[in-house]
């Protein structure tokens, strides 16, 4: 009998240290949105705001300053910290749920490539400009007019010196596997920006056309 009870309770044990294996490959993602932020998620946020009575602006999913002002509004009447960004407290009081339940090898791989990318991109920078080159390639996969992955916009043709010039296949510096770490948090320190350049580098008279957001760095982070 002590035999049996000895068999059960160690395929118990066996059981349940898998299910405990299994839950830590597991990384919740939760994205923050902020001034700059478009998207599917933004529109949900409007609509939440309006019929609540905090925002009278359009539903156009671009989170602009009336989104932004609506945004800290409700914040203060709710208890929340008022910095006008949408992160995984507001968005819980607000009632939208986007938690993204993603494999440790999705997630893995995705942190990866964005720290090679910033690696590439702003291994010289300061590292709030090495997290805000990762913020802006986060806000494109979430903006309608770029890729909706990480890989996809990394890898959009002409969209970053690094894939070009074969700096992406290299080892990153340690500071910009951190900053990955920080942009996937939902750290934007580039205030939303789409795009970034650097002056003294760059020869495309469109990008100089862009409205300036910051400047960090040697970078100028624009829309």
């Amino acid at each position: 009998m002590k035999k049996v009870f000895l068999s059960c309770w160690l395929i118990f044990t066996g059981y349940l240290l898998y299910l405990i294996i299994s839950m830590s490959n597991i990384t919740y993602f939760t994205a923050s949105y902020q001034y700059g932020s478009r998207g599917e998620t933004v529109i949900k946020i409007q609509t939440k705001l309006k019929n609540w009575g905090y925002y009278d602006g359009p539903i156009d999913g671009i989170y602009g300053y009336k989104t932004y002002s609506a945004v800290k509004y409700f914040q203060r009447k709710n208890g929340l910290y008022p910095d006008g960004i949408v992160g995984p407290k507001t968005l819980a009081a607000l009632g939208i749920s986007e938690s993204k339940s993603l494999g440790s090898d999705s997630y893995s791989s995705n942190q990866k490539l964005l720290s090679r990318a910033i690696s590439g991109e702003a291994r010289g920078e300061p590292y709030i400009g090495q997290v805000a080159v990762g913020g802006v390639i986060i806000n494109r996969t979430r903006d309608p007019r770029f890729p909706n992955t990480i890989p996809g916009v990394i890898y959009q043709p002409g969209a970053f010196t690094a894939v070009s010039d074969g700096q992406i296949n290299l080892e990153p510096v340690s500071s910009a596997v951190k900053a990955s770490i920080d942009a996937l948090n939902g750290w934007d320190p580039s205030g939303g920006a789409l795009y970034y350049y650097n002056p003294e580098k760059t020869t495309n008279k469109w990008i100089w056309s862009r409205p300036v957001i910051k400047v960090i760095g040697k970078h100028v982070f624009c829309k």
